[in-house]
């Protein structure tokens, strides 16, 4: 049970909500499989796959998101209706009309969506009532907003904020490439995107490179601004912090795993519970200081998480002049 992207919110202040509690409320909407006619399907469903929602260890909540999505291209559902409509316009002598052509697509859907595969993925999101976290394994906001859409739904109201600081993200990887220095507790890895504040949105990448140089401070000092720093923090976990305050790629490294006891490993639930307790134990360290090193949490603006997604800049997309700067590894 390791997280690998963290998408960081803010409970709102004396959340008390206990563990039995919010058992209660996510059984209200459990997961079930697509009915026949359903596209998509979702519902809470438990963390170890028995018949607990909310998992607890150690005052620190886990609970799971699943989906169950029907594949039903609609480049098949347009070829069968395309079909039965040329034998139709036979029949009649004369083609269909827009209308008969929707209705003809809906009965193809209706007829082939019992018979269309299923495909299932889980979320999972970790809650600590102790510091006030809510965090989701995801890799981008927007997938979070689907967890944090049916918790609402589920709790009936979560004024949850986005975690804000007073630095941006960008503003102080800036500071650190261009002094050669992370702040305490961290070092600088060799992992970096910069792009371009002009109109051209030019980018370079460096991938296992050496980030230290004269070269990374010529970037900066033309006006390209950091979007994604790779970083470690105390030794102990490696990641990815991004201009969105998102933290990607997450990796525990050995000294944290090689901390699961032998016994625990022939043990399936053992294991998942020291996996847990290890990485929530590990996370409490390093979003304080992730914080801390972007000057502190921004006090008076949050933002209600049910406004978020509106809020939020769109991703980014490729974008012609890209340079990447790498060895044999994938970019970001």
């Amino acid at each position: 049970m390791w997280f690998k992207n963290l998408q960081v919110y803010r409970l709102p202040a004396l959340w008390d909500m206990s563990a039995e509690r919010l058992e209660e409320q996510l059984a209200k909407k459990p997961f079930h499989p697509c009915g026949s006619q359903d596209m998509e399907s979702r519902g809470w469903l438990s963390p170890l796959g028995n018949e607990v929602l909310v998992h607890a260890v150690g005052g620190q909540f886990l609970i799971c998101l699943g989906f169950e999505h029907r594949l039903l291209p609609s480049a098949v559902v347009k070829q069968e209706a395309d079909e039965r409509a040329e034998e139709l316009a036979e029949q009649q002598g004369y083609k269909l009309g827009r209308k008969q052509l929707k209705d003809l697509r809906d009965q193809v859907t209706q007829e082939l969506l019992p018979r269309a595969f299923t495909r299932r993925r889980r979320m999972f999101a970790w809650i600590d009532p102790v510091n006030g976290w809510l965090v989701i394994d995801a890799g981008s906001q927007s997938k979070a907003e689907d967890v944090l859409e049916q918790l609402r739904h589920t709790l009936d109201s979560l004024p949850l904020t986005l975690l804000r600081t007073e630095l941006s993200p960008t503003s102080a990887m800036a500071g650190w490439l261009a002094g050669g220095e992370a702040p305490e507790g961290f070092t600088i890895d060799q992992d970096c995107e910069l792009r371009s504040v002009a109109e051209d949105k030019a980018a370079v990448r460096y991938v296992r490179h050496p980030l230290e140089g004269d070269e990374v401070k010529g970037h900066l000092e033309a006006g390209k601004l950091p979007t994604r720093l790779a970083l470690t923090f105390d030794d102990r976990i490696s990641f990815v912090l991004t201009e969105k305050l998102e933290i990607k790629r997450l990796d525990f490294l050995d000294i944290v795993r090689d901390q699961v006891g032998e016994g625990d490993k022939d043990d399936a639930e053992a294991l998942f519970n020291a996996e847990f307790a290890l990485m929530t134990g590990e996370l409490a360290h390093l979003l304080p200081a992730v914080v801390a090193a972007l000057g502190g949490e921004l006090a008076g603006t949050p933002a209600q998480t049910s406004a978020v997604s509106a809020e939020l800049p769109r991703l980014q997309a490729e974008k012609p002049g890209v340079q990447t700067v790498a060895a044999d590894d994938p970019p970001f």
